[in-house]
């Protein structure tokens, strides 16, 4: 936080939560037509939202008050979160350390909102002097593996990257030699690792694992990223976790032929980027959820180009955008959904999503449950306005026989009707 709007923003925001929180017909409001499993998260997921907002708030008003430690201790080692620290504690506004600069307030608001990411070293010496900031550096070789992935590949997890990279877009320029073309995506490697602090410890459907050198992984995450951040950047998102209500909207997207088009487009529209981006070969992870620029970003492979998995895989990370936003997103989750042991934070996903698609009130007496044939499917579908496909996909699980209604869970259908939807774009 680095300004009085901000403050007054974030205020109304804990206001609005406890107002919700509080009152049974407001909550009712903000959850509307949500299985009760699933309202149950979502309080939970209010309460860490407004205990995080008001933690900020009140180190912002100490570093008002002269007391910049609470502050301090948020922005971590975050360079340019200390630069807004160090103007705060000066007691200065925006509009002040423009004026020692000579530039306009809403160059300084700017740089502020990206925490300087965006600023020359030369630059950031100049905002470093005019706060009195003193600029050191701390090198330690034992733990740069704690945080710099290995860049020593193997031949085989090389040419499996660059032959995925060239076939789906992903390096630029006129030098596509495999030498410049490899050393082109580790400088991406770096550059994501450098702005988003890659952890060396990454969550999967399994349990924490150490994935630091898992590049193929994180080459594919740099490349999610850069595309998230183009839209990011041109639509100016926002994310409020206070706003639910239309979790059931985006279910009912899956009874359309376009629906998996259609929630790319409603997701964005609640301060949420979808990117589809295939997976390398190799790769045991369906979907991913983390943030970029504190907004939720989530990953699609298409690891298993089925309607079931698609809409199950993309509930399973809505449910970690809503229900981790503050526990777990920053870090991320990578998810192989099909995995059957999983821990805490991924069986509270598994759940929610479940619920929300089907709930387990209505599942556990419906017929659907033990059905044989497809009619007791569909009837359950049109009655809960969902894609017939997640009702068998979740048959052939539960019952674990991959071998039965293998023709209506939507095979191969992903995949066809988003590129179809990418040429489309690219002819208007």
């Amino acid at each position: 936080m680095a300004s009085d709007r901000q403050a007054r923003e974030i205020s109304a925001e804990i206001e609005a939560i406890s107002h919700a929180l509080s009152s049974e017909q407001v909550l009712k409001a903000v959850v509307e037509g949500l299985p009760q499993e699933v309202i149950e998260g979502v309080r939970r997921s209010l309460l860490t939202e407004r205990r995080e907002l008001a933690q900020t708030l009140e180190a912002y008003k100490s570093a008002k008050d002269g007391n910049v430690e609470l502050l301090k201790r948020q922005a971590a080692n975050d360079p340019g979160a200390m630069l807004i620290v160090a103007r705060l504690a000066k007691g200065w506004p925006q509009k002040e350390l423009a004026r020692k600069l000579g530039l306009p307030e809403q160059q300084i608001q700017r740089y502020e909102a990206e925490r300087y990411r965006g600023i020359s070293l030369g630059s950031f010496m100049r905002f470093s002097r005019a706060l009195d900031v003193q600029l050191s550096a701390d090198i330690k070789i034992r733990s740069l593996a704690a945080w710099m992935p290995s860049y020593e590949l193997s031949a085989t997890d090389a040419q499996k990257v660059l032959k995925h990279a060239r076939n789906n877009g992903w390096l630029k320029g006129g030098d596509t030699s495999d030498e410049n073309a490899i050393s082109q995506l580790k400088r991406h490697m770096a550059e994501h690792v450098g702005d988003h602090s890659t952890p060396s410890l990454l969550r999967t459907g399994l349990n924490v694992e150490d994935h630091t050198d898992d590049w193929v992984l994180l080459a594919w995450k740099a490349q999610v990223t850069r595309r998230a951040k183009a839209i990011i950047e041109q639509k100016k998102l926002r994310y409020r976790p206070i706003n639910v209500s239309w979790l059931m909207d985006l279910v009912r997207l899956s009874s359309l032929d376009d629906g998996p088009s259609q929630a790319a487009r409603l997701l964005e529209a609640h301060g949420i980027v979808m990117i589809v981006e295939p997976y390398v070969a190799g790769m045991k992870v369906d979907g991913a959820a983390f943030l970029v620029e504190d907004i939720p970003v989530i990953g699609l492979t298409l690891l298993r180009d089925r309607l079931d998995n698609f809409w199950f895989t993309l509930l399973h990370e809505v449910a970690h955008v809503i229900l981790h936003y503050r526990t777990g997103l920053a870090a991320g989750f990578f998810d192989d959904v099909e995995h059957n042991h999983v821990d805490e934070l991924e069986a509270e996903a598994d759940l929610f999503a479940s619920n929300l698609l089907i709930p387990e009130a209505l599942w556990s007496r419906s017929p659907a449950r033990i059905a044989k044939s497809a009619e007791p499917v569909l009837r359950l579908a049109k009655q809960l306005s969902i894609s017939p496909a997640i009702i068998f996909g979740r048959i052939r699980k539960e019952r674990r026989d991959y071998t039965i209604f293998s023709d209506k869970v939507g095979q191969g259908i992903i995949r066809k009707q988003l590129d179809r939807r990418d040429k489309e774009i690219m002819n208007v």
